[in-house]
């Protein structure tokens, strides 16, 4: 098993998309007149990693609805194998523990994203955040 961690931390957030190479997307068809739609790590130099339907956004556009949408990060720094792990996923801060606060770290069986060839990410098995109002 590997350790997962989950922060809202931006600058975190950032080291971590930056060191695999990952750009801050939204998906397109899923966008709002000025604000970005649902939101997704794009790593365009992953083996067979190309999805037309996400479309690369700016830091300050990503995070502002990020918080706006009282999102955290789960992810992961390396795989059960102990490679880099690619795995993410936008959740909302009450959903990652009971108490609403973000945890440090918790234990998550191993990444189906890794950057080890073979073992690339499936796009159909993440799970996309919505805005808040779209729910209700």
């Amino acid at each position: 098993m590997s350790l997962s961690k989950t922060t809202r931390d931006h600058e975190e957030i950032r080291r971590w998309a930056k060191s695999r190479g990952a750009v801050p997307t939204e998906v397109a068809s899923t966008h709002k007149k000025d604000e970005p739609g649902i939101l997704r790590f794009h790593f365009p130099n992953a083996p067979g990693e190309k999805d037309n339907n996400l479309r690369e956004i700016p830091w300050d556009a990503f995070f502002e609805k990020f918080d706006e949408n009282k999102l955290e990060l789960v992810y992961q720094e390396k795989t059960a194998e102990g490679e880099r792990s690619n795995f993410n996923k936008l959740v909302h801060a009450e959903e990652s523990s009971p108490s609403g606060k973000s945890s440090t770290k918790s234990k998550s069986a191993g990444s189906k994203q890794s950057t080890k060839a073979g073992k690339e990410s499936d796009p159909d098995d993440d799970e996309d955040i919505e805005d808040d109002e779209e729910e209700e």
